[in-house]
């Protein structure tokens, strides 16, 4: 296999980003990386007629044999919860992540499990589930890195990773804030200070430019257009881009599609449109820059636009030329 083939598991609402690529020094001749792997509730894939399943099933059915690599772009619930609910079997060479492991050793603990609405409890499970999973790929013999704007790696042959997003004073706040939200304090202060975290953290979002021998893949997690600022312009064009948070209103305007220039667009909204996302406005202001429109789920859209098919996940194929193609996967058989 020349191909690098990149894969947007269908987790409803939340985000789960496969990569493999050929290189003969991994397993089986292949290098694969997990880009955050979706919600960790049952209830996110009972009964969805889109063709949603679990990261867990996903991998499981296709034979995911190892990963060299996990990414957990931020602590939402409907990126990382995912990847905690992953075998052992599958914990990675390397979690990257923007937080040291040596500051989450010493500040965070388990929290209350509830908080008196769904969003605080899902943002709990998140912050519950982070450390853990931490811990288990030390423990299966991998490491925990940290990583910031600037920070570039090479994953393997013809495949490169640079950082652009968070900038140096992005992940200090990020530290600040949980440091602030992990210490001693009464009730009412640690709710405020859980919820404004909790609004602030798509913003501290890993932000990803993959290239696969010229070919450029913009990854950036939840950032949403108002995280974009410290990132030079030249620096976030490229051929595939994975709209932020979700495709609502504000996770792009025409000024950073021009800075992008994408060929073709992923948006990962859920089918039921959760949070306003695959915004009308915005999958309209996509489509009329010349992109071609697709999506990890299968949200209602305008009705001039084509809507997705049923699908378990969607692949891009990226040829060492520079020619890609996409491809819908069908619902996956029981079995």
């Amino acid at each position: 296999m020349e191909n690098m083939n990149l894969t947007f598991v269908n987790v409803g609402y939340g985000e789960a980003i496969l990569v493999s690529c050929p290189d003969a020094s991994a397993p089986d001749g292949v290098f694969t990386m997990l880009i955050d792997g979706g919600s960790g509730l049952p209830e996110e894939y009972q009964n969805q007629p889109s063709g949603r399943l679990p990261v867990t099933e996903f991998v499981r059915r296709s034979g995911l044999g190892h990963l060299d690599a996990m990414v957990s772009t931020h602590i939402h619930e409907d990126h990382l919860c995912g990847l905690a609910a992953l075998p052992d079997t599958l914990m990675p060479k390397v979690l990257w992540q923007s937080l040291p492991l040596d500051f989450c050793r010493r500040v965070m603990h388990p929290l209350p499990e509830r908080g008196g609405t769904v969003s605080r409890d899902n943002f709990l499970r998140s912050l519950n589930d982070a450390l853990p999973l931490m811990e288990r790929v030390c423990a299966a013999g991998g490491s925990v890195e940290d990583l910031g704007a600037g920070m570039e790696r090479t994953l393997c042959p013809g495949l490169t990773l640079r950082v652009l997003s968070p900038a140096p004073e992005a992940r200090r706040e990020l530290m600040e804030r949980m440091e602030a939200l992990y210490a001693p304090q009464p009730e009412e202060e640690f709710f405020r200070k859980l919820d404004a975290l909790d609004a602030r953290m798509n913003n501290f979002s890993l932000m990803l430019l993959l290239d696969y021998r010229g070919t450029r893949v913009l990854l950036p997690g939840d950032t949403n257009v108002a995280g974009y600022g410290h990132v030079d312009p030249a620096d976030l064009r490229a051929d595939i881009f994975k709209v932020g948070h979700h495709g609502q209103k504000d996770g792009a305007d025409e000024a950073l599609l021009r800075a992008v220039r994408p060929k073709a667009v992923v948006c990962c909204a859920s089918s039921d449109r959760r949070y306003n996302s695959a915004h009308p406005d915005l999958m309209r202001t996509i489509a009329a820059g010349g992109a071609a429109l697709y999506f990890s789920d299968c949200p209602s859209l305008p009705e001039e636009m084509e809507p997705a098919p049923p699908h378990g996940a969607l692949t891009f194929t990226l040829e060492p030329e520079g020619a890609f193609t996409a491809c819908y996967e069908p619902p996956a058989m029981e079995g």
